[in-house]
């Protein structure tokens, strides 16, 4: 069973990971995930949520391979798959550990915030078939985030909205759900109203 209970566990997971083999100077997916357990969808999803907004999607390829693991996951919560299934492929992923380093060194006094507001409650908001509904808007967010990754910082906002959501059912509270819910929607406001304006700029 998981340790992981809120984002501060989760970076001490990684920290773990990262440190186990010091003359280790790469880490494949399939290290992170066996670090936070793969038997739960909460902490995989904040997992993924975490890389999707840390220094580690500059390495090449890390956006969409990020993306594509989080459509896959949330998809099976759909489906109502008991435990998550990974391809291969995406497990042996491979990353410099110094990214995944940095990307906990700056997320970890986030993290010590975030968690004074985390707490169990409203739970029925993470069980299904709410947990279903908020693994569609994962699958939304994992669609968004393919075009997105053409643009700088683009995939930002659908991947924090994983985070949360990530976060809500690790941690059983449906407030951080509504939370991740309101910023998603609020984006995708946002992203609407700059493609108006370009649209709106182009001569033809």
């Amino acid at each position: 069973m998981s340790s992981v209970r809120n984002l501060s566990t989760l970076l001490e997971s990684l920290i773990e990971e990262s440190c186990s083999e010091p003359g280790k100077e790469e880490i494949r997916v399939r290290d992170l995930l066996d670090a936070v357990g793969r038997r739960a969808y909460g902490p995989i999803l904040l997992l993924l949520g975490f890389v999707a907004v840390s220094p580690l999607t500059i390495i090449p390829g890390a956006t969409w391979v990020v993306a594509l693991l989080i459509l896959v996951v949330a998809a099976q919560i759909v489906l109502g798959r008991k435990y998550p299934w990974i391809p291969r492929k995406a497990l042996d992923f491979e990353f410099q550990r110094q990214h995944l380093e940095r990307g906990v060194e700056v997320a970890s006094p986030w993290a010590k915030r975030i968690d004074r507001f985390v707490r169990p409650r409203l739970g029925v908001l993470t069980q299904p078939p709410f947990a279903q509904l908020i693994a569609l808007v994962c699958v939304s967010a994992a669609l968004i985030s393919f075009p997105l990754g053409f643009i700088p910082f683009g995939p930002v906002l659908p991947g924090l909205a994983v985070l949360l959501f990530g976060l809500g059912l690790t941690a059983r509270d449906g407030f951080v759900i509504l939370a991740a819910a309101a910023s998603l929607f609020g984006g995708l406001l946002l992203l609407m109203r700059l493609w108006n304006r370009i649209s709106g700029a182009l001569p033809f």
